[in-house]
């Protein structure tokens, strides 16, 4: 059997989910292990305004972007996400001739997580503390579960939403949510689709394309990395540290953007 690959797919904003399916059911039709995660920010972010309750982020200390997670925003996020996106990327991969199977972390306790009881945010210079945020960090992944759907041929499609240990529903990041999978798979690779063809040193200068970065480059990386950016170099870097042996930051609107990945057409993180 080869080693699984892991395929993190954003939202229905900025990639193209009828190019990535077809390519996943050309793996697929190759005997490839495939697990897909996926995102889903813009489409809770449409939602929130559409039920006049529009999304809040956070800033942290160092520097890291995410979404406030209230209660009421916990649940809009879980209709978008869940909901929609799982629900959206499935019928897409069944169409393409993929056994898909949805789920999310909560299901079966793939991904248990630590909720986050008080956070840091900088507003306006001074740091503030939330202490009503359903958001949460990562600590088991029941790999079973995947391993058991993977025997049946099935591809699963795998939601950002985590259980915490007290059973409530939690936002997690999804490219963290992808390197913890990557990482609990021990996967050959680990692929995050983006609206951007990977890294820059200075975005969007074209010539500026980082098509490469070792492992012992990571942290000085990070400093091109900016607003979503910075928690896909993260994934990356935790991904590695967990034994996945390579990581890509690629372009998901162009045709056929797995293989394109693949052929090079990427940041490629890993080795010394």
């Amino acid at each position: 059997m080869k080693e699984t690959m892991v395929v993190k797919i954003g939202g229905t904003d900025g990639v193209n989910f009828d190019f990535l399916c077809n390519d996943v059911a050309a793996l697929v039709k190759s005997s490839q292990p495939v697990v897909i995660v996926h995102g889903g920010s813009h489409d809770a972010n449409l939602l929130g305004e559409a039920l006049g309750y529009p999304p809040k982020f956070l800033t942290s200390p160092e520097g890291f972007t995410s979404r406030y997670t209230d209660a009421k925003t916990l649940e809009i996020f879980t209709m978008a996400v869940n909901g929609k996106v799982n629900s959206l990327l499935v019928s897409k991969l069944q169409q393409a001739g993929v056994n898909a199977f949805g789920l999310s972390g909560l299901d079966g306790q793939l991904m248990v997580a630590q909720r986050k009881k008080a956070l840091q945010s900088v507003e306006n210079g001074k740091r503030k503390i939330i202490r009503d945020d359903f958001s949460g960090k990562i600590e088991l992944v029941n790999a079973s579960i995947l391993y058991w759907l993977l025997s049946q041929q099935m591809v699963p499609v795998v939601a950002p939403i985590a259980v915490s240990h007290e059973g409530e529903a939690l936002n997690v990041d999804a490219d963290r949510a992808a390197a913890m999978l990557a990482g609990a798979l021990q996967a050959d690779k680990l692929l995050l689709f983006t609206a951007v063809k990977g890294l820059y040193r200075s975005f969007p200068d074209e010539s500026t394309w980082i098509p490469s970065i070792k492992m012992s480059e990571i942290d000085a990386a990070m400093q091109f990395a900016q607003g979503r950016m910075k928690k896909k170099v993260l994934g990356a870097k935790e991904a590695l540290e967990m034994g996945v042996k390579q990581v890509a930051i690629a372009d998901g609107r162009v045709e056929n953007p797995i293989a394109h990945a693949l052929s090079g057409q990427a940041t490629w993180i890993g080795g010394l």
